[in-house]
């Protein structure tokens, strides 16, 4: 079993088989590919953020030997200052957006995974890793560096916004999904209808207290109007959705048209005006007593952790639950087919509560080979599960987003990751603009259906 084992893990990386578990379970190979790519991802992200760290430029120049003289026999400067920084996370993404990029076009118009092409996305990670490497390490070799960094900021600026904003198109897609999936179930079972409104007022309750929360520590009687006007306006729009939602306009073109979405999309506009006030540059004023004193921020005392703390450990893991959820749905054929206005026919949905991640059938031959075949189970010899294409095309926007969002978007230069959550205007209006965008499109989700009456707006 041992040897076989090996045997299959030399294959996968060195040949065209699929990855799997040595001892683990069986493993369809359309998900083990997006495994190893996403895990290629998060492995350049976590030398990005080495790169932008203070603390492990400090400690690598005091236990190091020879440290100098290392950096001055690789041509990294006295210091190694080439080798972190933004400059260096700059120049780390541009190698893998262009992996990802290559791929993207080497995978164009792939149907099965029987191809060249398919073999060469599907297997030989151990060649990818080191092309990868390559790829990011010769670009540190580019000419005329400075021109370079200038030209490639602006291309990051344009991938990482239009990342934000397929993310947010996806979200849109998710939430009607989600009630166009469990009202189907209300047919056969009424329980279903008790798992909606348990959703719904979930989803309010979070909205209305979070937005209360923010009034309350957020602003103050004198002062903070920025604050104010803010929260008043997103406060507004959750309303204005939920209206739009429920209207007998609306809801007359789009029958699954309901508050389960509105009061999703709320949540999602709640979080993003609580990590936007959260990442405003702190604001001092003097008090009475002439003393400096920040204002329009929570003060919880000593003994608890710091309002950034908490943004940042929220805001990690939301960016770690989108990029997963990027890899394991966002490119599906269903998703692929949202992003263009398609969708299925309500009539064909199954109601299922873990029905993002599909159905789950299989036909007569992947059952018999989940039982008796090898460890890897190919699931993509007659059509592919997702479009290899538009998963690189993803992958590349992240690899520019991730760039963006490391390097404090506009305020590179001052940028380390230990201030990552300490205030910045890019990242609050970043962050703002998103949280408008999605209102966005959420009531053009709505509203287009009564402007040009037609079967692809359904929802």
């Amino acid at each position: 079993m041992s040897a076989r084992c090996c045997a299959g893990q030399l294959a996968c990386c060195c040949g065209n088989a699929g990855c799997s578990y040595c001892c683990g379970p069986k493993v369809r190979q359309s998900r083990s590919t997006r495994f190893m790519y996403a895990l290629y991802f998060i492995l350049v992200v976590i030398i990005c953020c080495i790169m932008m760290s203070n603390t492990v430029a400090n400690e690598m120049r005091e236990h190091i030997p020879y440290f100098e003289d290392i950096c001055k026999g690789i041509k990294a400067g006295d210091t190694c200052e080439k080798l972190v920084g933004y400059s260096a996370v700059y120049r780390v993404c541009f190698g893998m957006a262009c992996f990802f990029f290559i791929f993207c076009l080497l995978t164009l118009n792939i149907n099965n995974s029987k191809s060249c092409r398919a073999y060469i996305h599907n297997g030989f990670w151990f060649f990818k890793l080191l092309l990868l490497g390559a790829m990011c390490s010769g670009a540190f070799f580019i000419p005329d560096q400075e021109t370079f960094l200038n030209a490639w900021r602006y291309v990051g600026a344009v991938g990482g916004f239009l990342f934000i904003v397929i993310q947010l198109l996806l979200l849109v897609e998710f939430a009607h999904k989600w009630n166009k999936n469990w009202t189907a179930g209300t047919a056969t079972n009424k329980l279903w209808y008790a798992s909606l409104s348990l959703v719904t007022l979930i989803a309010y309750s979070i909205t209305t207290g979070g937005l209360i929360w923010m009034a309350v520590f957020y602003t103050q009687k004198d002062g903070c109007m920025e604050n104010k006007i803010l929260l008043g306006v997103n406060g507004g729009l959750c309303l204005l959705m939920s209206v739009v939602s429920i209207s007998p306009s609306v809801r007359d073109r789009q029958p699954h048209s309901g508050i389960l979405q509105s009061g999703l999309i709320s949540c999602y506009v709640t979080y993003l005006t609580f990590s936007a006030l959260s990442s405003k540059p702190a604001e001092v004023v003097l008090d009475e007593h002439g003393k400096n004193v920040t204002i329009c921020v929570p003060n919880f005392g000593q003994d608890l952790y710091r309002d950034k703390t908490l943004v940042a450990g929220l805001g990690t893991a939301i960016l770690c639950v989108c990029i997963l959820y990027s890899c394991l749905t966002s490119t599906t054929r269903s998703s692929s087919d949202a992003l263009q206005g398609r969708y299925t026919a309500p009539e064909l949905e199954v109601a299922r509560c873990c029905f993002c991640f599909g159905s789950g059938g299989e036909d007569a031959e992947e059952k018999r080979n989940m039982k008796e075949g090898p460890r890897v189970i190919y699931d993509e010899k007659k059509s592919t599960v997702y479009s290899y294409a538009y998963f690189h095309f993803m992958f590349f926007l992240a690899s520019l987003y991730v760039m963006m969002t490391v390097t404090n978007w506009f305020n590179y230069e001052s940028a380390n990751i230990e201030t990552f959550f300490s205030g910045s205007w890019s990242i609050f209006w970043v962050k703002m603009a998103s949280c408008w965008i999605c209102v966005l499109l959420y009531l053009g989700t709505l509203i287009a259906p009564l402007c040009r009456p037609s079967p692809q707006y359904s929802v």
